[in-house]
Parts: C-alpha cells; sequence; structure tokens
C-alpha cells in the first residue's frame, strides 16, 4: 500500500552542518555522560529523515533513530547523531570517526568482509523488498530485468541497490548510473539523466506518493535471504561493542518495539514540515 507521505525530496538550506550535532550539555552537578556517536543518512524515509519543525538533535526522526536512541539508553550514554551521506556513513565507520552507523544497512558479503555487522533488526516488509521506481509514462513497461535492456538505471552510490542493477540488471544490457543521494537521483530521474531508479519498495512509496509524475514498477529484484533484513555497521574488531549492541537488539525484539517504531515513523513522515535531506560527506547540507 502507498504511504501518503507528505515529505518535500530536496530541500536548500544557507546553514551548514557540523557532521555531528552537539550532544545536550550535563545539569548543573551531573557528570557528563559518555557519548554514542551514530551515523545516519537521513535522505531515506520512513528510516531517516528530517523534521523540519523540530531543531537540533530531534529534528532527526525515522526507525532508525528510534532504534538509536534505544540503544544509547541501554548503554546509558547520550546519543549525538552524525548526519551525513550514505557512502560517508561507511568511512566514518571504517576510520572511527563514529561508533556505529544505523542508516537502513543490508547485509552485502563486502560489508561482512570489511564491517563488525550486528543482528538482524525489522523494520517492516517494504523495506526489505527492492523494486525500481520510474516516470509514470514509463513505468508500464518495466516487468521483468530483461526489459531493461539499453535502460540507464539509477541507483545511490555504496548501496544494495546498486549491487543488484550490477548483478541483474547489468548483464542483461542496463547501464548503472551512480548518484550520492536520494533526493538528487529523483531531480536526475525528472530530468531524464536515467529512466529508472533502484530503491527500497518503501522508500520508492515515498517518493511517488511526492512526485506525481513518478511510479513504483511491477518489477522486483530478486533478493538473497541475507539481505532481506537491516543491520547495523561497526568497526571490524569491535566485538565487545557489537555483542553488547546485540544484546540490546534482542531486548527491543522480545519487546516487540520494532513494529512500533516502524507505524511511528510512517505516521511523522506524512506531517507538513517532514523532509529528507541530503549531506555531502563533510556532513553539510547539500545546497
Amino acid at each position: 500500500m502507498k504511504k501518503l507521505l507528505a515529505l518535500a525530496l530536496t530541500l536548500a538550506l544557507s546553514l551548514s552542518m557540523a557532521a555531528c550535532g552537539s550532544s545536550e550539555p550535563a545539569a548543573s552537578g551531573e557528570p557528563a555522560k559518555e557519548t554514542l556517536k551514530v551515523a545516519i543518512s537521513p535522505d531515506f524515509a520512513p528510516m531517516e529523515f528530517v523534521d523540519l519543525s523540530k531543531t537540533g538533535q530531534d529534528q532527526y526522526v525515522g526507525f532508525d533513530v528510534s532504534l538509536a536512541k534505544y540503544i544509547a539508553a541501554e548503554m546509558g550514554k547520550e546519543l549525538e547523531i552524525c548526519p551525513m551521506s550514505f557512502d560517508a556513513c561507511q568511512v566514518a565507520v571504517s576510520t572511527g570517526k563514529v561508533d556505529m552507523s544505523i542508516s537502513g544497512f543490508s547485509y552485502t558479503p563486502e560489508r561482512a568482509e570489511n564491517y563488525n555487522l550486528s543482528d538482524y533488526y525489522y523494520a517492516g516488509d517494504n523495506e526489505t523488498e527492492q523494486t525500481v521506481i520510474a516516470l509514470k509514462e514509463n513505468a508500464a513497461k518495466f516487468t521483468s530485468a530483461e526489459s531493461f535492456a539499453g535502460v540507464k538505471v539509477g541507483a545511490q552510490t555504496a548501496s544494495l541497490q546498486e549491487a543488484l542493477v550490477n548483478d541483474q540488471l547489468v548483464p542483461l544490457g542496463a547501464e548503472l548510473v551512480i548518484f550520492s543521494d536520494i533526493n538528487t537521483g529523483v531531480l536526475q530521474l525528472k530530468k531524464g539523466d536515467f529512466e529508472a531508479i533502484a530503491v527500497a519498495t518503501g522508500n520508492g512509496d515515498a517518493i511517488a506518493a511526492n512526485n506525481p509524475e513518478i511510479a513504483v514498477t511491477d518489477f522486483t529484484f530478486e533478493v538473497d535471504e541475507a539481505a532481506e533484513n537491516n543491520l547495523i555497521l561497526l568497526k571490524k574488531g569491535a566485538d565487545e561493542l557489537t555483542e553488547q549492541v546485540n544484546q540490546i537488539l534482542a531486548k527491543a525484539y522480545d519487546a516487540g518495539l520494532y513494529g512500533e517504531w516502524y507505524a511511528e515513523a510512517e505516521e511523522l513522515a506524512g506531517i507538513d514540515t517532514a523532509a529528507d535531506v541530503s549531506y555531502d560527506e563533510d556532513g553539510n547540507v547539500a545546497q
């Protein structure tokens, strides 16, 4: 079912923002809490996006933000959200700039090789399915992998969708075109730089709901079971932290919080002031 999300897919802000926002100061006389730095790419509603009715750390909302808050609280730490581009999130983890990244990641062999991966968490059926969006006038023609022969297909760099296009569409004659963030990709689709974009179905529904000229196609990728759910990226070798995160994920699952967080994220994403915001690799709002 389409999610009627009132999201602006592009936003120009004159105010740049540091990669990691400041945590709230400790109250007078209270010891300062240790900080948990979590990287997100807030261009992926309902998993992570920006609520323009709020400021500071509170403006970052969505399923993954709820999960990050829960993990920080369980650890007794102060959460510090670090907004940046999707590929920069991964670099920030590998270089130790942040403690982890919670940003709609799926399993890939490359990620398993280069990072510690948490156990799975479950964010709704529409985040496990992978599809393609296109201009509404072209959507009906994309029904099979073969129908992409000779077609330029966009995908976000360093994403599962990039791998799916490379593995399933390029061998049949499609041409992969990379973009840095989803908002830019939507603009390029409208301009005609490519004919389709590979996306998670939930994200595709959000884009189509707010862009009447765009539709979700009937095509779906074949996705390995290992990549059907989400996980958290941590630095390779951070075994103690990974085990702690896994214990917290199990506690959240047992408490039935995943469905509650996803429903809240979908509802919040429908407010008029919600927006997906793009960030460059330095964590600044893209102009």
